[in-house]
């Protein structure tokens, strides 16, 4: 049983997605159906639907229609007592607790039942790469951030940059990846940015025209020579280690910030940082809509990545430590009090639950969390820890960040005496 069931109503542009879907398998599903209807999330194929939805979900659609848990309206939802509910069994607060509170907190989630969404027969997709000069690199992200969270909604505009992209073959030096989306033809894509980030270079050949499920397989990251259909392979992406960070900046980061941190980048190829534009129609949600926070007044979103794989995990403590360094120097940089994060992109480094801190002195489980609960959640945190009693008050559903009830902690005394009583 695995749980990964998807079934599409043309009629109400609506589908039920069991969380056990990938989030390939939704789009594929998707396109089966209808060239004309998309949904809002990531752009990885290989990202569970379940826990997606659950943080928020942004991706290549969000400037125009919002994140995945925007276009929720309705789920399943198996509580803690093994009552089975959907949105008129829930109370208002847990309804929005699940999406974007995170995963592993309220119950399990069986299915969400999403709204589809309008997009053209033919959208616009480029992928264009600058290796160049620390001094060059930085003119472009200069630009690039005074121009995406402001180009028009239908637009997607992301950069990535490391020493480690594929333009790159030596140490020292660094490149920039722009991927744009553009849900309209070409010439429109084009005429935009010339108009608006001429410094971009882009020209007529580098753009294509092509459905919107084929530019989800354009963006996907899979092998060349990946299919539509590839799309539903869950094994697919190559098997890697890495560490993810996160940051938002509402202020735009000025040039001795970005020298210093592409300085830094160019030094270490098994990094990179992917720039998320916000802005469109994130902005017209407010802060407390939903528990994820990050609205209006955010530019854009850094992840901060470093990857390696099985040979080199012997230096997995030199990387991890590394990555924290460049997340260390941006701090002037970005939000601050707190300096907000993403919970799907969950970091451990911020805190968390477990053993080791139940023995501390004057342990207080929801203060002890809030130390990464309000970067996550900002001010929605309070809310979370009301709908976390009311539906978990033994804490049954658990993980290293979840969100704990009020009162005494409890769920390791359970396990004890579990133990005990066997």
């Amino acid at each position: 049983m695995n749980l990964n069931r998807i079934q599409i109503d043309p009629g109400s542009q609506t589908a039920w997605v069991e969380a056990g879907a990938t989030l390939g398998e939704l789009y594929h599903a998707i396109s089966e159906l209808s060239r004309s209807l998309a949904f809002s999330a990531g752009s990885c194929p290989t990202v569970g639907s379940g826990g997606h939805i659950a943080g928020g979900g942004f991706g290549l659609l969000s400037r125009k229609y919002g994140l995945a848990a925007d276009n929720v309206i309705d789920a399943v939802l198996i509580d803690p007592s093994g009552r089975i509910m959907n949105r008129t069994g829930m109370s208002e607060d847990l309804f929005w607790a699940i999406r974007g509170g995170g995963g592993g907190n309220w119950g399990a989630v069986y299915s969400w039942h999403v709204q589809l969404l309008p997009v053209p027969d033919k959208v616009s997709a480029f992928i264009i790469n600058w290796p160049g000069s620390v001094r060059s690199v930085v003119e472009l992200v200069t630009m690039w951030q005074s121009v995406a969270p402001f180009l028009p909604d239908e637009f997607y505009l992301s950069a990535f940059v490391g020493a480690g992209l594929p333009e790159c073959n030596q140490t020292g030096t660094i490149s920039i990846t722009f991927k744009g989306l553009y849900l309209g033809p070409k010439q429109e894509a084009l005429r935009i940015l010339e108009r608006q980030f001429p410094k971009i270079g882009l020209l007529n050949l580098n753009v294509q025209e092509m459905s919107w499920i084929e530019s989800v397989l354009f963006f996907s990251g899979l092998p060349k020579g990946s299919s539509v259909s590839d799309l539903k392979n869950r094994a697919l992406h190559s098997k890697t280690f890495f560490k993810a960070k996160s940051d938002y900046v509402q202020v735009p980061i000025s040039e001795e910030g970005l020298i210093g941190a592409i300085n830094l980048l160019s030094q270490e190829p098994k990094a990179y940082v992917i720039l998320d534009p916000y802005g469109g129609a994130m902005n017209r949600f407010g802060p407390s809509d939903l528990p994820f926070p990050h609205r209006k007044g955010n530019l854009y979103a850094i992840q901060y990545m470093v990857e390696w794989t099985a040979k080199d995990d012997r230096k997995r403590k030199y990387y991890m430590n590394w990555i924290r360094f460049l997340y260390n120097f941006m701090q002037d940089h970005v939000s601050k009090n707190p300096r907000a994060a993403y919970v799907n992109y969950l970091d451990l480094d911020l805190g968390e639950n477990g053993p080791a801190a139940e023995i501390m002195q004057g342990y207080n489980p929801t203060e002890h969390a809030r130390a990464w609960g309000e970067r996550y959640f900002l001010g929605n945190y309070d809310r979370l820890v009301q709908a976390k009693t009311a539906v978990d008050p033994y804490n049954v559903f658990r993980n290293a960040q979840s969100v704990p009830p009020l009162g005494v902690q409890i769920s390791s005394k359970i396990e004890k005496t579990a133990v005990s009583d066997t």
